[in-house]
């Protein structure tokens, strides 16, 4: 039959009740709930015939970025298009054809056209946002939100997730009043929106507000409960704030019992997920350059990275897999992830994850002036990796150190340059380039 979703969009369903669980399903996506994966095993219960049920199955999977979950995604694409879809479920079934068939701009293009149509199709505006963002193409994220927001009522279901979204698009491309009014305003809608408690982090770390950001965390962690890795990601700001304050016992204690915390359900459920992984391996390089004692906290990451060797789904993944695996001193595992790449180096991979790869792994070996080779053509494509300005950050750090390894004054400058032209912040006032900047009476 067909019903409505809470945003009035055409439905295929067995029932009102199907419906009801797939509105359930789609809050519990949108606003990262630990749940979410027993959501969708309830509604498949209901109704193991609804395309959408079978669609938001295969988007699960390949919102892990891993290589094994594709085939679950194939499975379910391929279900899904089996079953009678109406003409805008259509499109959905395709674009997660598309994706699990790593055809990304296709499945942009096809997203993109289903908002253009829907502007409250929450989902395909959700999964055009996470893919822009994970293809470094702020633009088009950004983009999209504000095409997006034009067209919503406020008094629609789900009007601050697509403010959230709009908050964290605009604080990428530089809006940082627009970022942090949409954040804060989202806030105020749902004090446990962390995709809109995330955006406003952000913006508080690109405009070097780190006590404020500390203030911001933890006045809204109570209402943490029950999501899942985003506060992972969100503790990993925080941390980031005491890492600027130079208070590195509290980086260290979030490191444990926040956002790597092993004993913790949320890190069980999936102990290798990419951005938790990212998380901690560029928390810990930026503490050891500090000079900290990390103690064996590279041992587990740089496990994990041995078991992913060959799994090159998550382009910006790869460069910290290999700063776990050199940080333990495991060089041979580190050249047969490269040689893995190199099997398969195409668009970003070839351009900007394999040299950085190289780079990282030639300074472990001692060969600062080769990383520094091998490294600097890929500083122009290195947002093609995805990732955000803050956690891009930790590449650029690692090129200034391999450059000054080297002896290499005039890449230092370079490095410099580039990162006064696009954070507010000057490099002087920053953990990580402020030794850098007077050392080159930059």
């Amino acid at each position: 039959m067909s019903v409505r979703t809470a945003q009035g969009l055409p439905l295929t369903a067995a029932s009102t009740e199907a419906a009801a669980a797939f509105d359930h399903l789609v809050e519990g996506f949108l606003k990262y709930r630990l749940d979410a994966p027993l959501r969708l095993k309830a509604l498949l219960a209901l109704d193991p015939d609804a395309p959408m049920a079978h669609v938001m199955k295969g988007s699960f999977a390949m919102l892990a970025y891993k290589a094994a979950a594709v085939p679950a995604a194939v499975a379910a694409a391929g279900r899904a298009a089996t079953l009678a879809a109406n003409p805008r479920e259509g499109p959905h079934i395709a674009a997660l054809r598309a994706w699990a068939a790593q055809d990304i701009d296709r499945a942009l293009a096809l997203w993109s056209a289903i908002v253009a149509e829907h502007p409250t199709d929450l989902v395909a505006f959700r999964l055009h946002h996470f893919a822009s963002f994970w293809m470094g193409r702020a633009a088009e994220m950004r983009d999209m939100a504000e095409r997006t927001h034009a067209r919503w009522d406020a008094a629609m279901p789900g009007y601050g997730n697509m403010l959230s979204c709009r908050a964290f698009a605009a604080e990428e491309c530089g809006d940082y009043v627009t970022a942090e009014a949409s954040g804060r305003a989202a806030v105020a809608l749902d004090p446990a929106d962390l995709w809109a408690i995330h955006a406003v982090a952000h913006t508080l770390e690109m405009q070097g507000r780190r006590a404020e950001g500390v203030e911001w965390v933890d006045g809204l962690r109570p209402h943490f409960a029950g999501t899942n890795n985003i506060q992972h990601h969100v503790l990993w700001h925080q941390a980031l704030y005491h890492l600027e304050l130079g208070d590195h016992a509290s980086v260290l204690r979030l490191y444990d019992e926040g956002f790597r915390d092993l004993d913790s359900p949320v890190t069980q459920m999936q102990p290798d997920l990419y951005i938790d992984c990212q998380n901690a391996a560029s928390m810990l390089w930026r503490l050891q350059r500090q000079g900290v004692d990390v103690g064996v906290r590279w041992a587990e990451l740089a496990d994990k990275a041995e078991a992913r060797i060959g799994d090159n789904l998550s382009a910006f993944t790869l460069p910290h897999w290999m700063m776990a695996l050199a940080a333990t001193g495991r060089l041979e595992a580190g050249a047969r992830m490269l040689d893995t790449m190199r099997g398969s180096a195409e668009g970003v991979l070839r351009d900007a994850a394999l040299p950085v790869c190289d780079a990282i792994l030639r300074h472990a070996r001692g060969d600062a002036a080769g990383a520094v080779a091998v490294m600097r053509p890929a500083l122009d494509v290195m947002a093609r990796l995805g990732g955000s300005h803050a956690q891009q950050d930790v590449l650029e750090q690692f090129f200034l150190l391999a450059a000054r390894d080297a002896g290499d004054d005039a890449a230092q400058r370079l490095l410099l340059d580039r990162v006064a032209a696009r954070h507010p912040v000057p490099p002087e006032r920053r953990v990580g380039y402020a030794e850098a900047a007077q050392a080159m009476r930059w």
